[in-house]
């Protein structure tokens, strides 16, 4: 089966998921890029990506990158592509053509040039030419030109894959939120999974519906593409019919026994006209049957099928929403007061949903008072926009027992619908006491509370007390760890809830200071990638020195709580000495190593984010002063580079690698089982006479390659066991440590 070459573009900030969708429709060698994803597979992949992707905006086919300095050179590497396989002499094409930092500035001349390549060479092959159709075109050709070269697709979509197909010309709501991002907000918030478990989507803002169409859709198994009637690969003269035929009655199929699977979804606006569009466009979606359109104010929000405001669904949902900012709404003010209404209403009648908005990127989104999920940052269209998806706390209550139910000493408490007197809830507090008891006595204000100390709950539950400018401030950061595959989906989330909505209760921290993760197996450079954009940093204090986290944005805070004893033995062997911190994050070992005494250091880390973190915190210790450098490099390529004798070495280095990490050396990547031999022995020739490493990772079933570190002089000490701190003492596997220095300490 032949492999061609693709690519889907995207809305900006979208890209991830669009990849991840790719992947489930059988694209290989799928690799996200700016604005879109590269991928590869079979015709019949890109169909599929065609049919069945909900966040694409279009599905591209490579022919060829050719090189384009001017416009000249582009017309004759243009008009040398065998343009007859793709085309018929008498049909038609048009050319879009986009250009960044190329020298073809002007995209019309841009486009003239790559119609009269195609044009001149079928004219002088054959004495035909086929002509332009800007509108329904036999194949729409794509131009992406760059400094010096350009790529040259074909169009298979034909049009934008956010025509979904059951749009009337010109019909939209104001200030419209495009298919392909409704698509995507859905996708970040978890609705596929929430649907699965039979939980409820609401709109209490729905403008023209297209949030509640995409949901119902998603629901219902039904590819976005099935009500579309034209498509860019119709006329194409490469084009397999029977290969498309057997994908639209595969789809035709699919939908058919959805349509029964599709759980309440409910669409609500104040504006008569707004309610008026939406039913219009849901009835020629064909969901009908399956969406609900009602003309009533947020203030009347309610989950399906209760009645009274007040009510609360059986199973949680979520409520998705575009509430108007900007002109759109007018003042601040009224914004504040929008959101704060909605908010107020969701605590009240969606105890245990969660809660996705689309938004300005500055709006007063704290005024809902909802513990804040996650948040990405996008664009609507032109617009920049955030997507904030919040965990509505469930409703407490102390509730009198019933038939079977409590114990001997009277009442069993719950909260929202989840005992307090859980085995969860019970691992908790008796946490929460044993814990807090030796924080107080050791004076640590940062700690884990849980570990996933029962399977059923397998959560890391972390507590970090404020600092300085925060003093007084408590904030929880859940990281759940994903579950197998085998787990039935809806229990998992259960337990979740019961997680969330029992936190507050237990600990005393605020239900919107609890912060929520899913922890996933990290591949390549998946440990930098960001999860939210919201920027808050609060500030934290350990053994006398403050750091800065940030508990919405990234999959770590900023601090590694199990590496408090590591870094308390740097700040004891740093003094005096130069010291060097490789894959350092945000410097904390460098700002324990200044405070011992370190009279010089060099931090390195690939990450500029995280470089600028590290600076800060040494900054806000007031220990920024004096020779302490900060570089951004490839770890393995600075110290390939590194020549004995022509580098001053270091008495102190500390070396905390990722398991696993794409670079320039290594085969293109690092491996720490495998490269830390190497590894070790290239940072022993920068190690100064009498001088140490101190080394960790957090790959489980490491074992040191003591053979090959005696080729490289250097030996070899495990000190884990006394870097365990007593909080993850029931998980002594969370790193190993070793104290390296020169064999026979020369």
């Amino acid at each position: 089966m032949t492999s061609y070459t693709f690519f889907a573009p995207s809305a900006l900030g979208i890209e991830d998921l669009l990849g991840e969708e790719l992947r489930v429709l059988g694209a290989e060698r799928v690799r996200a890029a700016r604005a879109g994803v590269a991928f590869s597979g079979s015709l019949e992949t890109a169909y599929r990506a065609c049919l069945w992707s909900r966040t694409a905006s279009r599905v591209l086919l490579r022919l060829a990158e050719v090189p384009a300095s001017d416009a000249e050179e582009l017309y004759e590497n243009v008009r040398a592509i065998a343009w007859e396989d793709h085309l018929a002499a008498d049909g038609t094409l048009a050319v879009d053509f986009t250009g960044a930092r190329s020298p073809i500035t002007h995209s019309h001349y841009g486009a003239l040039k790559v119609k009269d390549a195609v044009v001149d060479r079928f004219r002088d092959r054959t004495g035909k030419r086929p002509s332009v159709d800007t509108e329904s075109p036999d194949v729409r050709i794509n131009v992406a030109a760059r400094t010096r070269s350009a790529v040259i697709s074909i169009d298979l979509a034909g049009d934008a894959l956010h025509r979904r197909g059951y749009r009337a010309p010109g019909e939209q709501a104001e200030a419209p939120l495009k298919e392909t991002l409704a698509a995507a907000v859905l996708l970040f918030a978890g609705w596929p999974e929430i649907a699965a478990g039979g939980g409820a989507l609401i709109d209490p803002m729905c403008g023209s519906g297209t949030l509640v169409i995409e949901g119902a859709s998603m629901a219902g198994d039904r590819a976005p593409g099935l009500l579309r009637h034209r498509w860019g690969f119709d006329r194409w003269l490469g084009h397999d019919a029977e290969v498309w035929a057997g994908l639209l009655d595969e789809a035709d199929a699919r939908a058919e026994a959805g349509a029964s699977t599709v759980p309440p979804i409910r669409a609500t606006d104040n504006d008569p006209r707004a309610v008026e569009l939406a039913r219009a466009c849901v009835a020629r979606a064909g969901l009908s049957t399956a969406v609900d359109v009602d003309l009533a104010d947020v203030r009347e929000l309610a989950a399906p099928g209760t009645v009274t405001p007040s009510g609360a669904a059986a199973i949680p949902g979520l409520l998705v929403t575009n509430p108007p900012y900007g002109e759109r709404l007018g003042t601040q003010d009224e914004a504040a007061t929008l959101l704060e209404t909605l908010g107020s209403r969701a605590r009240e009648a969606l105890p245990g949903y969660r809660v996705a908005v689309i938004s300005a990127r500055e709006a007063p989104l704290h005024r809902m008072q909802l513990p804040e999920h996650k948040t990405c940052h996008v664009y609507n269209g032109r617009i920049p926009a955030a997507v904030t998806v919040f965990s509505v706390p469930g409703r407490k209550a102390v509730a009198g027992r019933g038939p079977g139910e409590g114990t001997a000493g009277g009442e069993c408490r719950s909260v929202g619908s989840f005992s307090a007197d859980s085995m969860f809830a019970n691992r908790l507090r008796k946490n929460v006491k044993r814990l807090g008891k030796w924080a107080r006595r050791t004076g640590v204000s940062c700690y884990r509370l849980y570990d996933a100390d029962m399977p059923e709950f397998a959560v890391a539950v972390d507590l970090y007390h404020g600092a300085g400018p925060d003093e007084g401030g408590s904030w929880l950061h859940v990281a759940e760890y994903a579950p197998p595959k085998d787990v039935d989906p809806v229990a998992a989330r259960r337990r979740l809830d019961e997680v969330i909505e029992v936190l507050p209760e237990v600990t005393g921290v605020p239900p919107e200071n609890v912060h929520l993760k899913v922890r996933v197996r990290q591949k390549g450079d998946s440990q930098y990638e960001r999860l939210g954009r919201s920027g808050r940093m609060y500030t934290v204090s350990e053994a006398g020195l403050v750091f800065l986290v940030n508990l919405t944005d990234y999959l770590d805070t900023g601090l590694f709580l199990d590496h408090r004893p590591t870094r308390a033995l740097v700040r004891e062997l740093a003094g005096g000495g130069r010291f060097l911190n490789l894959f350092a994050y945000t410097g904390a070992a460098t700002v324990y190593a200044v405070a011992g005494g370190a009279r010089e250091s060099l931090t390195i880390d690939m990450s500029n984010t995280y470089l600028d973190w590290a600076r800060r915190n040494l900054a806000l210790n007031a220990l920024d002063g004096g020779r302490h450098e900060f570089l951004r490099a490839d770890v393995l390529d600075w110290l390939e580079k590194q020549e004995p004798g022509r580098v001053a070495p270091f008495d102190l280095i500390f070396c905390d690698p990722p398991t696993f990490s794409t670079s320039k050396r290594m085969e293109g990547t690092l491996d720490v089982q495998r490269d830390h031999a190497g590894l070790l022995g290239g940072l022993g020739k920068l190690l100064a006479p009498g001088g140490t490493i101190l080394f960790s990772n957090n790959f489980r079933r490491f074992k040191m390659d003591h053979a090959g570190l005696r080729r490289e002089g250097l030996c070899a000490e495990d000190i884990t066991a006394s870097t365990i701190p007593e909080d993850f003492a029931r998980n002594p596997r969370i790193h190993n440590t070793w104290r390296i220095s020169r064999d026979g300490g020369g």
